[in-house]
């Protein structure tokens, strides 16, 4: 890649100018002029780096790809990086079609995706937080009786120890990388009883915020103050405990690419440097995502 070609020779350089100055200056004159000549060359670096990434795919990762992009272009000035939030599903068609560069997936890639030349590239890890509205009683649910609620086998708060309540079962629509994760983990796809599926995160915080005795499934990243994130067999919705594998509902976040990202341009294998860089996963960390270095 270029950049990397220009800091080799940046290094290079250094090399040479500490041999060079080594006899007739001192130890601490060198390393600064050294420092100095490999910020330049950094700096050209940025500067030379130009041109435009498109990004398309999961609402679920819209904070995390828009800090992303956000840092990237101030650290490039002379790059665009556009994102398009369409689903999972989507994005992944986008990118194997030549629409987009990157796709954004919150599941892992499917065989056929696979098959079709998509590369799963995992950024980092989330987690999937039941939300429910913020007057529920019942605030810690089993994998069994999470499974039961989604198909329909359980429809009253009040068989649950909870008020004598309906249960309006939320969800999202069919192609949501956040749908095809939480059925999977629970093994129970096309077999759930929705009341409504919508097509954001946002309006399924929404609409759970808003309707008494509502079960919705969000990304933990989405999750505030204006709906209660359940325990799941007694475990917390966290970072930590997803780390520590004790809370059962998280997936990958899925960067994914059409080929292997050292066949990409150069501009986008910069990018993933970038991402996959200390500095881009402290942004995944800030916006509530488990790292993945």
């Amino acid at each position: 890649m270029k950049i990397r070609k220009i800091m080799t020779a940046a290094t290079a350089a250094v090399l040479a100018f500490g041999v060079l100055t080594g006899c007739g200056n001192s130890e601490t004159q060198t390393t600064v002029a050294a420092t100095e000549t490999v910020k330049e060359t950094i700096e050209a670096a940025g500067e030379e780096l130009s041109g435009s990434i498109s990004m398309s795919g999961s609402t679920s990762m819209e904070k995390l790809a828009n800090a992303l992009c956000e840092s990237f272009m101030e650290k490039y000035p002379d790059v665009n990086v556009t994102v398009e939030f369409t689903g999972s599903s989507a994005g992944i068609e986008s990118v194997l079609s030549g629409k987009c560069d990157i796709g954004n997936s919150s599941r892992n890639l499917k065989d056929e995706e696979k098959s079709a030349g998509a590369v799963e590239n995992i950024v980092a890890i989330d987690g999937i937080a039941v939300a429910l509205d913020t007057n529920n009683t019942v605030t810690d649910l089993t994998k069994d009786q999470l499974t039961a609620i989604y198909t329909g086998e359980i429809k009253n708060w009040k068989d649950l120890g909870g008020q004598n309540m309906p249960i309006v079962v939320v969800g999202r629509e069919a192609g949501s990388g956040t749908r095809s994760a939480f059925e999977e983990i629970l093994k129970i796809e096309e077999q759930c009883a929705y009341a409504n599926e919508l097509d954001s995160t946002g309006a399924v915080m929404a609409k759970v915020a808003s309707t008494p005795g509502a079960i919705g499934y969000v990304s933990l990243d989405a999750v505030d103050d204006s709906v209660i994130a359940a325990n799941l067999e007694g475990v917390e919705a966290n970072a930590e405990n997803i780390k520590a594998g004790d809370y059962f509902l998280s997936r990958p976040f899925v960067m994914a690419t059409n080929g292997e990202i050292d066949t990409q341009s150069d501009l986008v294998k910069t990018f993933f440097e970038y991402v996959y860089s200390a500095e881009g996963q402290k942004i995944a960390a800030s916006v509530g995502l488990i790292t993945v270095e």
